[in-house]
């Protein structure tokens, strides 16, 4: 909850059940006390390198994409690759690519 807040948005609700076949949710309120709710189901799960997991926003569920997340180790540090695909057009995918810059931002300054 404390960096998946892209784009101003406030996380207000985030569980995941980290499996094969398990959930996630994400609940964002907006400045404009919008709320934007995703969810999805992890495909794959290798502990410390690697996750698999749909995406969709409940406003819009018919439109799923996939995110693959890998780490790997660097020295001291770690590297996160982040790929999102499968979107339903390129305005979803220019709008998601702000976001996960955004959040993964975030994410680095708790560890700075």
């Amino acid at each position: 909850m404390r960096w998946m807040q892209p784009l101003d948005n406030t996380c207000i609700h985030a569980e995941a059940d980290v499996r094969v076949g398990g959930r996630f949710r994400v609940i964002l309120r907006g400045a404009n006390d919008e709320e934007h709710d995703v969810s999805g189901t992890y495909l794959e799960v290798v502990p410390d390198e690697k996750l698999v997991f749909t995406w969709a926003w409940r406003s819009t569920p018919e439109r799923e994409s996939l995110v693959t997340v890998t780490l790997r180790a660097d020295g001291a540090a770690t590297e996160l690759m982040l790929k999102h695909e499968r979107f339903f057009d390129e305005a979803a995918r220019d709008s998601h690519n702000e976001g996960w810059t955004s959040s993964i931002d975030q994410l680095v300054a708790l560890f700075d």
